[in-house]
């Protein structure tokens, strides 16, 4: 039963452009696994019909994973079998490790796969965030990284400041606190530092048609603060 978000309910903007580069991934190569890293609530497997069709590999922390089964099974939610969770501390454990524990959940790193990281790199310190990097730069050729990252406060346009004033100070206080800062021109020397090969960088307007964009007068008008990032393991 897929029932979580509510049925049309659409995903958000960031969802929607990693969502995207993946069927997009799937109907032109074949694409066959995608990777869900910091997955968190990530809806995915609960409500796309591609899932029935690709192997899904969740990862996050343990202690986030159990708490995401149990909530589903109390929402009476299955996932499909072609879904599987993989738990996995992103910050503490060494890169390799990433690799041993998404091909003991059945991920075949021989074939290439789309690898979505979103919400996570703002967590991490800029050594954890290399770490996982190398690992997506080993993946067989052909693999696909849609990540984001925050901008740094000089990058953000008054509109991204404000709610970075707003927003940070709680998610420290929360104890998940900002770490990580990267401009474009950084995010895109790191990807290349291991082993991806970044096309033109998105800013979020591109991830949603511009005329949605310009109807809108209210808080939901697109700002810079976070930012896509999409990269490619190439051939070697």
């Amino acid at each position: 039963m897929r029932s979580w978000p509510a049925p049309g309910r659409p995903p958000s903007p960031r969802s929607r452009c990693a969502e995207e580069r993946l069927a997009e991934a799937v109907a032109r190569h074949g694409i066959a696994q995608y990777v869900v890293l910091g997955a968190g609530l990530d809806s995915f497997a609960c409500r796309s019909e591609l899932a029935d069709g690709i192997r899904v590999f969740e990862v996050d922390h343990p202690h986030t994973q159990e708490w995401k089964q149990a909530r589903l099974a109390d929402a009476g939610i299955t996932l499909p079998p072609t879904v599987s969770f993989v738990p996995f501390d992103l910050e503490q454990a060494g890169a390799r490790a990433l690799t041993a524990a998404l091909t003991a959940a059945g991920f075949d790193p021989a074939r290439p796969a789309v690898v979505s990281r979103l919400g996570v790199t703002r967590y991490l310190g800029v050594e954890a965030i290399g770490q996982v990097l190398s690992t997506i730069g080993e993946f067989a050729p052909g693999a696909e990284l849609i990540a984001e990252h925050l901008l740094p406060a000089d990058h953000r346009d008054p509109a991204g400041q404000a709610y970075a004033e707003q927003v940070q100070a709680a998610a420290a206080e929360g104890g998940e606190p900002w770490r990580a800062f990267l401009a474009v021109e950084e995010m895109d020397t790191l990807l290349s530092a291991h082993g991806l090969r970044p096309p033109p960088s998105l800013c979020r307007r591109d991830t949603v048609d511009a005329e949605l964009w310009n109807e809108r007068a209210d808080a939901l008008r697109p700002f810079e603060l976070s930012v896509p990032a999409h990269a490619v393991v190439p051939e070697r």
